[in-house]
């Protein structure tokens, strides 16, 4: 089991609040620090001090730390050219020695795209499917021979296909609630397939399609790592976890009735755990929102990591 902190830094945190929290997340022995990939706020509340950049910021982390791998959960494919993304990520990973985890999907927040200029196309799955097959056959063109690709979206033609990654093959998330078509491309390109925020017995089902759509094509499931994100508050107390959903505007009933998130202490979150690894996850994703409070991302690091199954 390998357990990463993932966090959204366009609720009102900049590259200082990420850096320390991915510096904390580090020296506490997590496996991997990993952001959203947004622009805008979500909700209401301070504006200030606007969004970052996710693989600027993830090219300065890369050179401030030295062993937590470091990524996107995920990436919007209708924020970047996927020349440009190959290259940056790319980049990147040379950066931090080899450490990047790369998560791509359809992009989904419609008014973050008009506040920024940022095209908006009604149907987004084909982009995404184009953009991972880009991707990944440049990154796996040797070294001295050309990448071509025609599609409806993109094209490339005669491309070097540099720089490329210092891993031999670079990680690629694909996640989602898709019944046929996410399964599929996960199948196709992906090393992991994560679902979040959703109740067990879902995880269940999403975790049975992406096996049988490998199962389609011809590939061991057991090469496609599975992985769930979790909302997660967690505190020594009782009354620390109920500060801390009032801190996000939170109801704490409400927020344990949802059957994706998890708040308590050591023995509630691995309990979670526990039943999210007996169902055939090997990776979670503890979702943090307050970048803000890192006394909940030590209790986290050094009160539960310790005991949680691996």
């Amino acid at each position: 089991m390998e357990y990463c902190i993932f966090t959204e830094p366009q609720q009102g945190y900049d590259y200082d609040d990420q850096l320390a929290f991915a510096l904390a997340a580090e020296r506490l022995g997590f496996d991997a620090f990993i952001r959203s990939d947004h622009y805008l706020r979500m909700g209401e509340g301070d504006p200030l001090p606007g969004g970052t950049d996710a693989w600027t910021t993830l090219a300065g982390l890369a050179r401030e730390t030295r062993r937590i791998r470091l990524g996107t959960l995920v990436s919007s494919a209708t924020h970047r050219l996927p020349g440009v993304l190959a290259v940056q990520v790319a980049q990147v990973d040379q950066m931090s020695g080899g450490r990047v985890e790369f998560g791509l999907g359809t992009g989904w927040f419609e008014r973050e795209h008009r506040a920024y200029g940022i095209p908006f196309p009604a149907k987004r799955f084909g982009i995404l499917e184009e953009q991972l097959a880009i991707l990944t056959g440049m990154w796996q063109t040797p070294v001295g021979e050309r990448f071509d690709f025609a599609g409806e979206h993109y094209t490339v033609e005669d491309s070097p296909a540099l720089p490329k990654p210092v891993q031999t093959r670079m990680p690629v998330i694909v996640g989602g609630g898709g019944p046929r078509r996410t399964p599929a491309v996960a199948a196709r390109f992906a090393t992991e397939f994560n679902i979040g925020f959703v109740p067990e017995p879902t995880v269940a089902e999403k975790f049975a399609g992406v096996r049988a759509a490998c199962e389609a094509i011809g590939r061991d499931p057991r090469t496609l790592k599975l992985s769930v994100a979790t909302p997660t508050l967690a505190g020594a107390s009782e009354a620390d976890v109920a500060r801390r959903a009032a801190t996000l505007g939170r109801d704490l009933d409400e927020y344990r009735g949802n059957g994706g998130n998890v708040a308590g202490g050591r023995a509630e979150i691995t309990a979670k755990v526990e039943r999210l690894q007996a169902l055939g996850t090997e990776r979670v994703y503890f979702q943090l929102m307050d970048m803000s409070d890192l006394e909940q991302l030590e209790y986290l690091g050094s009160e539960v990591l310790p005991h949680l199954p691996r």
